[in-house]
């Protein structure tokens, strides 16, 4: 194997490693499309760590730790939240990436952002915000908007265009990079399993109702079955990566049973509708009253609108947060002469 050369900084010995040990598909910190606005580079990270880190240490990457990801409000302290569900999407994706000698930095940089724009109560509250905003909602949209104009008093993380090209087009678009397609499939596989775990535990279904074919292809435990998806995925190879047809078909119906007896569950969807009053509620109150915005949305409503400054400010808030605020706003106080 070819030698890495030594660079005078740590950042530049990175991206000459890089060279060395990274598949030719891969996308090549040195190489990167530049930022929005340039800036001096770090002398010890290449341009994806830098950006991995801006999202880690961000605002609202603390804040999905109090985000629904499927069972609103969970009492459990074992059921995912959407930072549980971020962190096992960026460990499946790096394994993927790392297997196939693609950008690991890159891959865990768009894992670690691609939800960051997503609202109170999941996709509850999407929803409802997609219907009621002039501009329409999609979460996957939202998190660009996070990383290039909220953050930060509203100068946003200035992150590389492949990350954001990544965490823009996690769901619907196929991502320049192959590092930004990964996150796509490391998503879809991440939140499959561990639902399953999360409803099993919410007993809204059973191990045993799992369809067979699945079981027979991927396995019966959470463990096997992302094994089985990965593993399908990293012997394809990095040139087109795709299932094996038998992986894919069954990866499929796993997903329309999850969509058949837990997304739709009327058990699961029970507290949906309260949600939806109170995001559309708290919407309505801000945009009559735009003044009562905090400061940094009073800016962006300067910006982009009042509009579009009280989606943002709902669509940032904690499942915990809306609620408390609601109660603050609606919910008539008990009488104390003192």
């Amino acid at each position: 194997m070819a030698q890495v050369s030594s660079g005078s900084t740590p950042r530049e010995y990175a991206e000459n490693a890089e060279k060395v040990l990274l598949c030719e598909y891969a996308s090549f910190s040195s190489e990167s499309r530049g930022r929005q606005r340039e800036e001096k580079k770090c002398p010890l990270r290449t341009d994806y760590q830098r950006d991995r880190d801006r999202i880690i240490h961000c605002n609202a990457f603390a804040r999905l730790k109090r985000k629904t990801q499927v069972f609103l409000n969970p009492t459990g302290d074992h059921y995912r939240t959407r930072l549980t569900h971020t962190l096992e999407v960026a460990q499946i994706a790096r394994t993927i990436s790392r297997a196939l000698r693609l950008n690991e930095d890159l891959t865990e940089a768009i894992a670690l952002g691609h939800d960051l724009g997503h609202t109170p109560f999941g996709h509850a509250g999407e929803m409802v915000l997609n219907e009621i905003s002039p501009n329409g909602f999609k979460h996957y949209e939202q998190s660009l908007r996070v990383v290039d104009y909220i953050e930060k008093d509203g100068m946003g993380l200035n992150l590389t265009h492949e990350v954001r090209d990544g965490i823009l087009k996690h769901t619907d678009d196929i991502a320049e990079t192959r590092e930004g397609y990964i996150v796509r499939l490391a998503d879809v596989i991440a939140y499959i399993n561990h639902d399953i775990e999360d409803a099993i535990r919410a007993d809204i279904i059973k191990d045993s109702d799992l369809p067979e074919h699945v079981v027979k292809v991927l396995g019966k435990t959470k463990s096997q079955r992302i094994t089985s998806l990965v593993s399908s995925l990293v012997k394809n190879g990095a040139k087109e990566i795709k299932y094996d047809p038998e992986v894919e078909t069954a990866k499929e119906e796993l997903k329309d049973f999850m969509f058949d007896n837990v997304y739709r569950n009327q058990k699961c969807k029970s507290e949906e509708s309260k949600a939806k009053i109170m995001i559309e509620k708290l919407y309505r109150y801000f945009l009559e009253q735009p003044e009562k915005l905090p400061p940094d949305y009073l800016r962006l409503a300067d910006r982009f609108g009042k509009e579009r400054a009280v989606c943002d400010y709902v669509a940032g808030m904690t499942d915990m947060y809306c609620t408390n605020l609601f109660i603050d706003l609606y919910v008539p106080k008990g009488w104390n002469k003192y």
